[in-house]
């Protein structure tokens, strides 16, 4: 099937007005750390969905001496397809210098 020329352009503006994944997750960061005063290391991962995007959000909560001995948290977050944060929640808070325990089987 092949796509009309106005079907064509339609999609290219659609993602031209659509910011790529890097775009979104730095607009990510800054807009969780302006909400909550806290700073964002780093995105632990990221989806596109049909309502946009689902981001996995590391953030310093508390910085302690050592480093290792500070505590960190992971927030889910949400995006719509333009990269403007919808949602957010703090899913898990754990020491840096911890890892997950061991599963069984994994």
């Amino acid at each position: 099937m092949t796509q009309t020329p106005r079907n064509q352009s339609k999609k290219k503006a659609e993602s031209e007005n659509t910011p790529g994944p890097v775009a979104v997750l730095r607009s990510a960061r800054e807009q969780l750390a302006e909400l909550t005063g806290l700073t964002a290391e780093s995105v632990s991962s990221f989806e596109r969905t049909d309502d946009g995007w689902d981001l996995a959000v590391e953030v310093l909560e508390l910085a302690r001496v050592p480093d290792t001995m500070s505590l960190l948290a992971t927030y889910a977050v949400t995006l719509d397809p333009h990269g403007e944060l919808t949602g957010y929640k703090r899913v898990r808070r754990y020491e840096r210098g911890r890892a997950d325990p061991s599963r069984p089987g994994g």
